[in-house]
């Protein structure tokens, strides 16, 4: 209590908790302590002396006592603030909380009239962009942007409470060599009044021009490589076109001389030699003409023929055309093809451009004595041909380039023999015009398995009613190749097919 006085009464080294009374507390108590001497003198006018001091006195300390302890009852100690409390309120308040947001903050009203401007960035950016307050914003979009944007402010008026437009603002050139606009992302949210409508608009702007050069550059590259995959394909149509011409002179007059309608050649060397003219044009007509195929392809001027014929037909032709060059080399090709496989509906000549461009490659690869077998089968609504060999295989790393145009395994086996690359892409792209799949399974040293599937009621054929622009008629050329590293037949337990035609064995 007596240090409570001595706080009260303002005396030096007294203190509790190191709170100090108000003023108002500390006069009172200042003004009953010099009563202490004039209580006894006014007392001892009604009462004996010796009575009156001992009362002024007693008086004048309860009344201190009353009062040091009223101040104690009404005077709670202030809280202790935590650290971080203290941190707070010591830190600089900010302007406002959009400060705090990236890029440029702005607000505008339900005309699109900037009414503040906030933003982390925005001294950055003010740099260069003129006052955007009021008007001044709009008028530094460029004019085709500016309907997005007011289009935008309108959406959010209708009831929408976000939006994103993409804008240019006028930049002042300050370097010979700078942008006249720069690309913004603007951001905007509605803020809706007590009655729902409108009342303000928060848009944050951010610079995006690093992403728009980006998407640039991207656009006319993907423009430039579009460009020049016409241009090959012109190139490629242009060239054989040109290299048909004096072909048909080469092959017209070397079947002439070859048949000395005109007087007899005078030895076997010329007549040597005439043939082997024969042959080179047949050979190079060959590749001009599966150049221009592939070329009308990826230009989706390829017409299909659809019409019906029997399957077993067409495998026959290819068995006969390629049969002798088989023998030549010492390979043994046959087919195997039910009776009751019927027909079919798709572009004969088409499916026979995929067996032949298949069985030269497997007997192109394959070393003598080893085995190459057509098979043709059904299955659902489905023609499934497959070509099968015993040759050197294909790597595994090799196998997603098969079927690019002009693209060839480099081993030893590749350079020996001569080609274009261009087979089995063809192969893929026919197949892929008749609706249909193309798979194909090696095994390095075994030998290959290629499978062509394809509707058998030419329910693939896109026709002619259909051939419309858009994604539906478009065909992916060259499509792409699924791959199996594995082999296709395997033996049954007991040593024989029991699956009859469809059951298949591949022999060494």
């Amino acid at each position: 209590m007596a240090a409570r006085l001595g706080a009260v009464a303002g005396v030096a080294g007294a203190s509790v908790a190191d709170q100090r009374p108000s003023a108002s507390l500390r006069a009172t108590t200042l003004a009953l302590l010099a009563a202490v001497p004039g209580l006894p003198l006014i007392l001892s006018a009604v009462m004996p002396a010796s009575a009156a001091l001992p009362a002024g006195v007693a008086l004048a300390g309860a009344g201190a006592l009353l009062t040091a302890a009223a101040a104690t009852l009404k005077e709670k100690p202030a809280p202790q603030k935590s650290f971080a409390e203290e941190l707070a309120a010591a830190a600089t308040p900010a302007a406002s909380p959009y400060d705090l947001f990236a890029g440029l903050v702005t607000l505008h009203d339900a005309r699109g009239f900037v009414t503040a401007v906030h933003g982390r960035d925005r001294a950055d950016m003010l740099a260069w962009m003129r006052d955007p307050m009021g008007r001044g914003y709009l008028d530094q979009i460029h004019v085709s942007d500016r309907i997005g944007f007011l289009a935008a402010i309108d959406r959010l008026r209708q009831g929408g409470t976000r939006e994103t437009v993409e804008l240019r603002i006028d930049r002042p050139r300050i370097e010979a060599d700078a942008e006249q606009f720069t690309h913004m992302r603007v951001e905007m949210t509605a803020l809706a009044g007590a009655d729902g409508a409108l009342a303000a608009v928060v848009a944050q702007s951010r610079d995006m021009s690093d992403e728009a050069r980006l998407r640039g550059e991207s656009a006319r590259k993907a423009a430039e490589a579009e460009s020049a995959n016409d241009a090959k394909t012109r190139f490629l149509a242009a060239v054989s076109h040109e290299l048909r011409t004096p072909l048909n002179a080469i092959l017209g007059f070397s079947d002439i001389l070859a048949g000395e309608y005109f007087g007899k050649l005078e030895n076997d060397r010329q007549r040597e030699y005439v043939t082997l003219i024969h042959q080179s044009g047949s050979h190079l007509l060959s590749v001009v003409n599966t150049m221009l195929d592939v070329s009308k392809i990826e230009a989706g001027r390829y017409e299909l023929m659809s019409e019906p014929f029997l399957v077993a037909d067409s495998v026959k032709a290819c068995e006969q055309m390629l049969g002798l060059q088989a023998r030549e080399k010492g390979i043994k090709l046959t087919s195997r093809v039910p009776r009751a496989i019927g027909e079919a509906v798709a572009d004969q000549r088409a499916i026979q451009q995929v067996l032949i461009n298949l069985v030269g490659n497997a007997i192109k690869f394959t070393d003598r004595g080893g085995i190459v077998t057509i098979d043709a089968t059904r299955e659902g609504r489905d023609l499934i041909l497959t070509v099968s060999d015993t040759g050197i295989g294909i790597p595994a790393d090799k196998l997603a380039l098969i079927g690019q145009p002009f693209m060839q395994v480099q081993n030893e086996y590749t350079r020996k023999y001569e080609g274009t690359g261009l087979g089995l892409s063809l192969v893929k792209g026919l197949v892929a015009l008749h609706g249909g799949s193309f798979l194909i399974q090696s095994r390095p040293g075994e030998g290959t398995v290629i499978s062509v599937r394809v509707p058998a009621d030419g329910s693939g054929i896109a026709q002619e009613n259909d051939l419309r622009p858009g994604p539906a008629s478009t065909v992916e050329f060259p499509p792409r190749l699924a791959a199996v590293i594995e082999t296709v037949y395997e033996p049954s337990r007991d040593g024989k097919d029991t699956n009859d035609e469809r059951a298949r064995q591949k022999t060494a």
